[in-house]
């Protein structure tokens, strides 16, 4: 297959239905203008494909050049469906990289371009191509949160929808009471128990690809914090963690601009100490060193966190994770085994004093065998095939202590 590049490969070759809204390959009209019939046998599973379309943000690029979690995980299914043969379409910004049809919905990405004032503008305008294209598509996947419910009531349209974002917020209840019929997929158990009416489809937790991080053996001699800086992420904690016990903290982190004064007034004090190295935002490919080198990962947050892939990152270069048990959290860290679960600064000073215990393999075991864009994608198809055959199903949410969803804080973004 050729390298993934900016734009996409040529219109699909011509199609015969089937029942269920799924798709048999035959003979094309029109020939490619080499002459050369792109291999059609990289389009079928089992003599099947479907035309899917995937709708990302456009605060990111796609994957996103630095940080930017909800994106990279569009990016991972894109490329891995059209992998396995689905004729995919993918709308995000003009700047993005993928094997998948591109349909730019603006120039470049919308976070760090200073000549974008009105992000949700742009947004529309993505909304309209995508509707005005519906009939190409056996489903379109969102992945902007409510935007496109009133779009998606008012037309025949299969569809579904990832929240990537935390939803114990006052405002949203009473959005997605109103539009309980919507299908949804949580990216966590844990993420669905604010909305308990929700018409939840599944709960798909994030995978990447195998060989996009690779394994790290032996642990370095300092701890990793990877995320942004926003008061709910635990950056303070993270210091005083790394301060008990005398250790390390190198910090990869973004300032947002909604965190710049948190990061001025709480933050940048606490930066002034020899064993704190604040490294600022770094790309995919700084990742696998500076995750793999470290001794563990602190993930102390304090709000109901509704996936956190560096999590999975970690554990992916054999490093353990030391967390607060707050929302997806216990689903994703299997405590004594990929890392340790911890209430505060005491337990978790105690808990990286116990890191050589574990096994660094076992955490790469863990990953490969719960966290890869592989399982993810086939859990996505299955909800596809089940939604485009007219079939959806509600599952409730996991049962638990809802509790922490109590908590208010100022961000709604992973």
């Amino acid at each position: 297959m050729e390298a993934i590049r900016k734009g996409c490969r040529p219109e699909p070759i011509d199609t015969a239905r089937l029942s269920g809204g799924r798709f048999l390959i035959t003979r094309p009209s029109v020939l490619p203008e080499s002459g050369r019939l792109e291999n059609a046998l990289r389009f079928r599973i089992n003599g099947q494909f479907m035309r899917i379309a995937q709708v990302a943000p456009l605060y990111e690029s796609v994957p996103p050049k630095l940080y930017g979690g909800t994106e990279r995980i569009v990016s991972w299914l894109t490329e891995e469906l059209v992998r396995l043969g689905h004729d995919v379409t993918l709308f995000a910004s003009g700047d993005s990289m993928t094997t998948a049809r591109l349909v730019p919905a603006c120039p470049q990405a919308l976070r760090l371009n200073p000549l974008c004032t009105d992000q949700l503008a742009h947004h529309v305008n993505m909304l309209e191509r995508v509707f005005s294209r519906r009939d190409e598509f056996d489903l379109v996947h969102f992945h902007i949160d409510y935007l496109h419910f009133p779009l998606t009531r008012q037309v025949q349209l299969a569809q579904v929808t990832t929240l990537h974002g935390r939803l114990d917020l006052p405002e949203l209840a009473p959005l997605y009471l109103t539009f309980s019929d919507m299908p949804v997929v949580s990216i966590s158990d844990a993420q669905q128990r604010p909305l308990p009416w929700a018409n939840w489809q599944a709960t798909v937790h994030h995978g990447l690809p195998k060989e996009s991080l690779g394994f790290y053996g032996e642990p370095g001699k300092y701890l990793a914090f990877l995320g942004r800086t926003s008061p709910e992420k635990g950056l303070d904690q993270a210091i005083q963690i790394a301060k008990r016990v005398g250790m390390p903290l190198k910090i990869a982190a973004k300032v947002d601009r909604a965190d710049e004064q948190y990061f001025e007034t709480v933050i940048k004090p606490l930066l002034n100490d020899p064993l704190v190295e604040f490294i600022g935002e770094i790309g995919y490919s700084e990742k696998n060193a500076f995750l793999g080198t470290a001794a563990a990962l602190l993930f102390p947050i304090n709000w109901p966190e509704p996936f956190g892939i560096v999590m999975i990152e970690a554990m992916a270069c054999g490093t353990p994770v030391i967390a607060y048990p707050l929302g997806s959290v216990p689903e994703i860290v299997e405590d004594g085994v990929t890392g340790f679960l911890a209430r505060d600064v005491t337990s978790a000073a105690e808990a990286v004093r116990r890191i050589g215990k574990l096994n660094r393999a076992n955490c790469r075991q863990r990953f490969e065998e719960h966290f890869t864009v592989a399982r993810m994608t086939r859990d996505y198809l299955a909800i596809y095939d089940r939604l485009a055959r007219g079939e959806p199903q509600t599952v409730l949410p996991a049962d638990g202590d809802p509790s922490w969803t109590k908590l208010a804080l100022p961000s709604s973004t992973t």
